[in-house]
């Protein structure tokens, strides 16, 4: 099969590689019909991450079941199936309660698996011909009778739109209020898009890419150009020197100042000033343990100079951590299918498999238009 390999940093080749095959009883393969590029996979393009080379990166997948191990039950060959990016067992303890991108089985020593991502187990990501799916019958979403129509929208589900869901509930977003999201890439269009959903009177994008801001305006946001370093006084000249009701971090360790030096903690201490007292902070941008690309030591050790004093001086609330894409994937499925939602507006570039690596140079250098990039292996 096809597939595109990690050989280090800036380094990412489609080759031929071995056959995914159904390795265990519970299994399912999976015929990829849409993957697509996500800005966590630009932390191991970049060679900030502990990412092995020769490994098949991709943990946003869509396809067709093809093959259906001996003890699954529920998932049938022919069926269209989108694939959330954490893998869970479905019966250990964190799954159990819904936490599925914590789960306890699929990555031993660690809480939580992932298909193609640095530090969340030996699993081969999906952007590639054909895909092994671990503990099928949990994992696979099977989608509607407009599964292929609405391909781009659904493969969605497998992260970013789950994601950016993800923020506005870790910030507890409630119906008419305000919400400042940090970020116009795809999980913050994602997160604007699903404040709207969830009734927020107000969405403020703040960011330093014009061609993102234009979007999250289409999206019905008011766009924040932080170029200046103006967007904390304008978001507060926005609500009457308040602050926003709550706030979402979209961006994670690699956010960047307007001259393009990266400060990791910028966009949470800028959500510190532009989120009330009181106000919520959901965080779902990456933020990692260690990284070896970092510029000073405290960042090399996944910290950051966070400002704490103000933070508990207006008794603000922050939660954290990657969605746990299988809470949220059937009901937004709904969505999709109803009409509700159109996660595919963002998309920039539909590509085949084979012009991924032009594709991850371009994305990763945030050249104007290149918003979101799905790959298309059987093309």
């Amino acid at each position: 099969m096809k597939a595109l390999i990690y050989n280090g940093p800036y380094d990412v080749q489609v080759k031929e590689m071995p056959d995914a095959k159904i390795e265990k009883s519970t299994d399912v393969l999976v015929r990829v019909t849409t993957t697509n590029i996500c800005g966590s996979d630009l932390h191991m393009y970049e060679g900030r991450t502990s990412m092995e080379t020769g490994r098949i990166l991709g943990h946003e997948n869509m396809g067709e079941v093809i093959e259906v191990g001996k003890a699954v039950e529920r998932v049938k060959v022919g069926d269209m199936v989108c694939l959330p990016f954490n893998i869970g067992c479905g019966f250990c303890e964190n799954c159990e309660r819904g936490l599925s991108g914590f789960c306890l089985t699929a990555n031993l020593g660690t809480a939580g698996a992932a298909y193609g991502f640095a530090g969340m187990g030996p699993y081969s990501g999906g952007q590639a011909e054909l895909l092994r799916v671990p503990f099928g019958d949990y994992n696979c979403l099977v989608l509607p009778e407009d599964a292929k129509e609405k391909e781009n929208d659904y493969v969605m589900l497998s992260d970013i739109l789950p994601t950016g869901y993800h923020a506005t509930e870790l910030a507890g977003v409630k119906p008419g209020e305000s919400v400042v999201i940090y970020g116009a890439g795809p999980v913050g269009l994602m997160a604007t898009m699903s404040a709207f959903i969830k009734g927020a009177s107000q969405v403020f994008v703040v960011d330093t890419h014009k061609d993102r801001l234009a979007l999250a305006e289409k999206l019905g946001a008011i766009a924040i150009d932080d170029t200046g370093d103006a967007g904390v006084q304008k978001v507060l000249d926005l609500t009457d020197g308040k602050g926003a009701d709550c706030g979402c971090e979209c961006v994670g360790y690699q956010c960047c100042d307007k001259h393009g030096k990266e400060v990791p903690n910028l966009t949470m201490n800028n959500l510190v000033q532009t989120v009330k007292a009181t106000g919520g902070i959901g965080v779902v941008g990456v933020f990692l343990p260690q990284d070896p690309g970092a510029k000073d030591d405290l960042a090399k050790e996944g910290k950051l100079a966070f400002d704490f004093g103000n933070f508990w001086f207006k008794g603000q609330k922050i939660a954290t951590g990657q969605a746990n894409v299988k809470h949220y994937n059937r009901n937004l499925a709904k969505l999709i299918h109803a009409g509700k939602a159109k996660p595919s507006a963002i998309i920039s570039h539909e590509l085949a498999l084979t012009e991924a690596p032009g594709a991850y140079e371009k994305f990763d250098k945030r050249e104007d238009g290149w918003t979101k990039v799905v790959l298309k292996p059987g093309n």
